[in-house]
């Protein structure tokens, strides 16, 4: 199994990276939260990685912390929660925010999340409740770090992603721009995370 990946940013999108190393380029799906902290086309990276077996395939699922690997790994234990919707939850909502919502049982704001039901919104408040509790007593979590991109490049990504995760062009942007306006400090994360707000 491989549980690491270091060497060249071949290729990066919102939904997958491309890492070269010893000559071989792996494919590893991320979230959007270690999406926000890759470095640039060709520096070097480094994941944490959750190797997924399945019968027709072997699928890499990278993370750039320890952290965001665990809650990956604590979701896919919940019943009906692959490792696709699984990073579906990661981008939808940040680490942080995430294990909040499951230690208070706040199903509604799982819900809220693209992909995930009121019934299974309810099984991961009940299943993973003192999981999360224990991750937020125990755990240090750092702010994920960003690069500095010009406000139009924000706004566009911040919206390629909300696309990506399911939410029509036509909310997201007014949704973005209604964002705008409540930021003190614009940065792609800040963006998506009002904006995943408002729509919510």
């Amino acid at each position: 199994m491989i549980a690491h990946l270091s060497g060249s940013l071949f290729k990066k999108t919102p939904q997958s990276v491309i890492i070269e190393t010893g000559g071989i380029g792996y494919e590893v799906q991320v979230p959007l939260s270690t999406f926000y902290a890759l470095p640039e086309q060709d520096e070097n990276v480094s994941l944490h990685i959750h190797t997924h077996v399945r019968e027709d395939a072997l699928l890499l699922f990278g993370f750039s912390s320890r952290l965001e690997k665990d809650i990956f790994v604590m979701l896919t234990s919940v019943s009906g929660i692959g490792p696709k919707l699984s990073i579906s939850i990661l981008s939808g909502i940040g680490p942080q925010d995430l294990l909040a919502a499951i230690a208070s049982s706040d199903a509604a704001r799982l819900q809220a999340i693209p992909g995930v039901g009121k019934k299974t919104a309810e099984r991961i408040a009940l299943e993973l409740k003192e999981r999360a509790l224990h991750i937020l007593e125990h755990e240090e979590i750092p702010p994920v770090p960003l690069h500095e991109d010009e406000d139009k490049q924000l706004i566009d990504d911040a919206a390629s992603a909300l696309v990506n995760l399911g939410y029509p062009a036509k909310f997201a942007k007014p949704a973005i721009e209604k964002a705008l306006s409540e930021i003190e400090e614009l940065t792609l994360e800040s963006l998506i995370r009002e904006t995943l707000k408002i729509l919510a």
